[in-house]
């Protein structure tokens, strides 16, 4: 049986920045009776729970503190890949907006609450690697199918 890939958050596991999650009953029912592999790129980076909030600056992680955390965030990303090598993927259900999760719009970068068209670095690591990746937003409005 073919697996989904879910942001752990969304299935409301405490791993969000802010330290808690945003457990999603929409997409708790899309895949309920189904195999899922929970991930969290920024815990699999190590980064703590709760962090400084992260948005992506001309391709790069930065953190709200103006850190450039783009190689942690990115071995994060890489840990995810391995950890799923060999799995027979169906698709990746991901939180919509997020630096590593969001799949069609992502923050500008400035903290402002500005969003702009984009990827987060595991939306685009998966949709490389041929895993069809949807996000919340897509599954709450019917547009993920089946």
């Amino acid at each position: 049986m073919k697996k989904i890939i879910v942001s752990a958050c969304l299935l409301g596991r405490n791993c969000k920045y802010s330290g808690g999650n945003n457990r999603n009953e929409a997409v708790l029912s899309y895949v309920k009776g189904r195999e899922v592999i929970p991930v969290c790129p920024e815990v699999a980076a190590g980064m703590p729970v709760p962090r400084p909030p992260v948005e992506l600056r001309e391709g790069r992680v930065i953190s709200c503190e103006g850190k450039d955390l783009d190689a942690v965030y990115r071995a994060g990303v890489a840990r995810t890949l391995e950890a799923l090598a060999g799995e027979e993927i169906e698709c990746a259900i991901l939180k919509a907006k997020s630096p590593t999760c969001g799949v069609h719009e992502i923050y500008d970068g400035t903290f402002s609450g500005k969003k702009i068209k984009g990827q987060g670095i595991l939306a685009k690591a998966l949709r490389q690697a041929g895993v069809r990746v949807i996000d919340e937003e897509d599954v709450e409005s019917g547009v993920a199918g089946d």
